[in-house]
């Protein structure tokens, strides 16, 4: 049933962004391999969405793997595109059922064809649901995003459908992965790190930020309700100044 929103009217959430971050600590502390934190990280990210629907939040926008995670172990990386395909065929029921419409914000061209194809099913069997958007930030960058984005100014202005006097702010989301989705209201970012890692650096510009000592495959309802509650007490000036 609902829950933290319910007291907040005044700061209500639309859309919450999560960085996963700890699941490779969380294993090394139990003895286990980081590829074991991998999988209980992704059975949390299937609880998350369910605290969101009972918070009556309707995006959440989580980081499911980096530009930069390429850099890690090739066994690691291999287990997270696996991890991906097992999260969809596992929770692919439950998601019908919630009206978990997924999402996919990233560089697809780069993966693997088991994995696009993954992708592909995902979104189009989900595009009509309505209950809660699931985006995975998945072989995402925040930089990487803004030049791919920039490229694609560029291309528009080549061929004549943009005049550069008319680029704003504006008309600059219009070419981001997924300029329909609002900014962040809140990113939060589990296991103690207190950094955004190149996640939404566009969209984030005016996020409240909160950062939680658990590690992510130990997030519960309460260490959401402890960052709903802190958001609820923040002022959001958005850069102007307190009405006297």
């Amino acid at each position: 049933m609902p829950k933290a929103n319910d007291g907040h009217q005044g700061a209500l959430l639309q859309h919450l962004a999560v960085i996963m971050d700890g699941n490779g600590r969380w294993a090394q502390r139990r003895g286990l391999a980081r590829t074991a934190g991998h999988r209980y990280g992704a059975e949390k990210l299937y609880d998350l969405c369910v605290m969101c629907i009972e918070r009556r939040i309707k995006y959440v926008t989580v980081f499911a793997f980096s530009t930069e995670n390429w850099r890690r172990p090739e066994a690691e990386v291999s287990q997270i595109m696996d991890l991906f395909i097992y999260f969809f065929n596992k929770y692919k029921e439950e998601m019908e059922k919630e009206g978990i419409r997924l999402r996919f914000s990233g560089v697809k061209d780069e993966l693997s064809d088991r994995v696009k194809a993954t992708i592909t099913e995902a979104e189009s069997t989900s595009e009509s649901r309505k209950t809660l958007q699931l985006i995975l930030a998945f072989n995402y960058g925040g930089r990487r995003e803004i030049v791919d984005s920039s490229k694609k100014i560029i291309a528009a202005i080549q061929r004549g459908e943009l005049d550069p006097e008319d680029l704003d702010e504006d008309k600059f989301r219009n070419y981001l992965y997924l300029p329909d989705v609002p900014d962040p209201d809140l990113i939060i970012r589990p296991s103690g790190e207190q950094r955004l890692s190149n996640f939404l650096l566009w969209q984030g510009a005016y996020s409240e930020l909160y950062f939680a000592k658990v590690l992510w495959p130990d997030f519960t309802e309460n260490t959401l309700d402890k960052a709903l509650n802190e958001f609820a007490k923040r002022d959001r000036r958005f850069g102007a100044i307190e009405k006297e």
